[in-house]
């Protein structure tokens, strides 16, 4: 059995939302335990500023998070901008949110996508609709305000997407005070003001995904991930019953998880699972899955289309280049068995998507020539993920970015 042990970053999702509540809280004192990741560093440069221009560069959660606090701040006034991939993700149903409360916030550019200029203001309750099924960050970043505004009720009128998202938001609200019920259709958010707490960042489980997937493709691996548990918050540690279903068993004993290659049959049946909760984790498990030859329909996966690339549309794309023939549609991605020839050296486009360089690196356990592009682009989340990925694949310097 060879043995590995992998110190996971923090969670970029919990550090986003500690680092907000902790910003709006009287007397707040920083979290421990921040991710060390380009979209927090995006973010913690954000809440520092008051006036001119804050470019979060392709921070999604920055943009979101960003636009949201600076909206009841008073005698602040921004402007939030980003790369070209950012001006073309839509922002209005937060947008819609916050001018619906009071608040101002207009565009300079495309109506409904960023670059936006905010002017802080202060209000006394809110009491807002909002669409649920497009980004749960939209919800998400109105929930965390609303404490500093007197409370307020956000209506949902339509189904809540990546909903332990908005549940993980909802915890850490409570941790620090505040008074919150979420329901399928509204979420209320009562009148107590956020209190100073201490909080520590939990490891990041849609980074184990990566190492849980290593031990589903080698055979003898067993992977220790010290300080995670599937206890959490966050809600991509669901990924330890899709893995099993990949030939992974997991333990946990509170201060660690263990994963380590099952040796009994796997079953032989397409794997057919909803990932609309953890949309985070599909392409590491569209990747696995194609590796082990294991046929699939994953669902749930709309949100995918908007984010830093059109992820259903690339995992197609680049899989092609190493044998495999994929499906998707608006939601949902598939795989029938169909292959193509691979090229001999298939060079993976990233797309400045840091979820595509390390999913598709696992590629690089089962053949070679395989050449992952702009790699570095990992920084935005894990930016020790080549060196750590080194220890179990032949990776060449990640600048390098030549996996075989």
């Amino acid at each position: 059995m060879r043995e590995l042990t992998v110190l996971l970053p923090s969670s970029k999702s919990l550090s986003a939302r500690a680092l907000l509540i902790s910003a709006l809280t009287e007397g707040g004192t920083m979290p421990i335990g921040i991710a060390r990741c380009d979209d927090t560093d995006a973010l913690r440069r954000g809440l520092e500023v008051t006036s001119g221009t804050i470019d979060v560069g392709a921070a999604g959660t920055a943009m979101r998070f960003l636009t949201a606090y600076h909206a009841v701040s008073e005698r602040h006034d921004v402007v939030i901008d980003g790369t070209e991939r950012m001006r073309q993700r839509p922002i209005g149903v937060l947008v819609d949110a916050l001018r619906s409360a009071g608040c101002s916030v207009d565009y300079l550019g495309v109506e409904g996508f960023p670059p936006v200029r905010v002017k802080g203001c202060k209000l006394s309750g809110i009491d807002v609709a909002m669409r649920g099924d497009v980004s749960s960050q939209y919800v998400s970043a109105m929930m965390m305000i609303a404490p500093c505004c007197g409370g307020g009720t956000l209506r949902l009128t339509t189904t809540l997407t990546s909903r332990p998202y908005v549940e993980m938001t909802a915890a850490l609200m409570r941790h620090y005070g505040a008074e919150v019920t979420v329901a399928d259709d509204a979420i209320s958010v009562g009148t107590a003001m956020y209190t100073p707490r201490e909080y520590a960042i939990e490891p990041d489980w849609s980074a184990a995904g990566y190492w849980l997937a290593v031990a589903a493709l080698m055979p003898g691996m067993r992977v220790t991930l010290p300080g995670l548990s599937t206890c959490s918050l966050q809600g991509d540690a669901r990924l330890v019953q899709v893995m099993s279903s990949l030939g992974v068993t997991t333990s946990d004993n509170g201060t660690m998880v263990v994963a380590e290659h099952s040796n009994a049959p796997q079953c032989a049946c397409p794997l057919a699972i909803d990932l609309a909760d953890m949309p985070d984790a599909a392409q590491t498990i569209v990747v696995t899955a194609c590796l082990l030859g294991r046929r699939f329909n994953i669902t749930g996966l709309g949100t995918l289309r908007i984010k830093e690339t059109d992820r259903l549309q690339a995992l197609c794309d680049e899989l092609r280049k190493v044998g495999y023939i994929l499906h998707a549609t608006t939601d949902s991605i598939s795989w029938d068995g169909a292959r193509s020839e691979p090229l001999t050296t298939a060079v993976i486009d990233t797309y400045k998507d840091h979820r595509m360089a390390m999913s598709m690196s696992l590629t690089g356990l089962r053949r070679r020539g395989i050449v992952i592009t702009d790699a570095g682009v990992v920084s935005k989340s894990y930016p020790d993920y080549w060196d750590e990925f080194a220890r179990v694949a032949n990776v060449a310097p990640y600048h390098q970015a030549n996996m075989g």
